[in-house]
């Protein structure tokens, strides 16, 4: 008879590890950033894709997908974010069903001094724990999970 501790468990325990400890770091890196700028989780992941994304902007569906969002709940992020001049909704001018969100400059701003504040504290949270070539491998195998399992369709 098998016992909770025996093999056939190392692979979940594994995992449950693995996404204990993004959350556990997401969380504090999150904080300080809350802390700092009065902006939630959402908001500021939101603000940091754009920062990302080919002339700061993405169509809504797309970014509430990659940020792991309803639809419904990316509009009212949305709203908050265009009420605080930090994004602009913006009709796409090839198809009138897409609409971009887009920062503002001031948006560009904040997001710029928020990726300053979360590169440090992942310097101090993350490389200084795992070192620059763990980190390197983290990155490639996350990438991979994501590429295999990510539903593009939803």
């Amino acid at each position: 008879m098998e016992t909770e501790a025996s093999p056939r468990h190392d692979l979940l325990d594994g995992w449950m590890l693995v996404a204990e400890g993004f959350h556990a770091t997401h969380q504090a890196i999150v904080s300080e950033v809350a802390d700092l700028f009065d902006l939630g989780q959402g908001p500021t992941e939101v603000l940091l894709r754009l920062r990302g994304a080919d002339k700061h902007r993405m169509p809504m569906t797309r970014l509430a997908h990659e940020a792991g969002m309803s639809s419904g709940g990316l509009t009212k992020l949305a709203d908050r974010l265009c009420g605080a001049g930090l994004a602009r909704r913006v009709a796409c001018e090839l198809d009138r069903r897409v609409t971009y969100l887009e920062m503002t400059g001031k948006g560009e701003e904040i997001a710029e001094s928020i990726a300053e504040v979360a590169t440090r504290s992942l310097r101090e949270r993350v490389l200084s724990t795992i070192g620059p070539e763990a980190f390197g491998t983290l990155t490639g195998t996350m990438g991979k999970l994501r590429d295999a399992n990510d539903d593009p369709g939803k």
